[in-house]
């Protein structure tokens, strides 16, 4: 038996890598197709949450439901950071500003704003299988 030369095996090797670089990239540019295709059912059934004025629908295919995500940041670090020293509460941070514990933090101290301090809440829709 002979031995492959590595020139072959690093041949093969490329074939290989080029061929699984053209599946991914088309399994990409298809995914994020069907990513834009949900987005815009998603917005759809958030239109008709709205209009019927509803939070959540069930049919023969799954139940979809909307709900609130309200999301925290701050444009003003520093004096986020001086308030969370002056205030003792370092729970707010995290590489970003924690979610759960501001949004508890506001609601306990609700005339205690940070200078900085944006907040965005959107309706979200989310579907599960029946």
């Amino acid at each position: 038996m002979s031995k492959i030369s590595v020139d072959k095996l690093t041949k093969a090797y490329m074939k290989i890598k080029e061929k699984r670089s053209e599946i991914a990239k088309d399994f990409k540019e298809q995914d994020e197709q069907l990513v834009e295709h949900q987005e815009k059912i998603k917005k759809a059934l958030l239109d008709y949450c709205k209009t019927e004025n509803v939070n959540s629908v069930k049919t023969d295919h799954g139940t979809f439901y909307r709900s609130t995500r309200t999301k925290y940041w701050t444009s003003d670090w520093e004096s986020m950071y001086r308030f969370i020293v002056d205030n003792q509460v370092p729970e707010l941070l995290s590489k970003s500003l924690n979610q759960t514990n501001i949004k508890q933090f506001l609601e306990e101290n609700p005339d205690l704003l940070p200078k900085g301090l944006n907040v965005d809440s959107e309706y979200v829709v989310s579907i599960r299988k029946s």
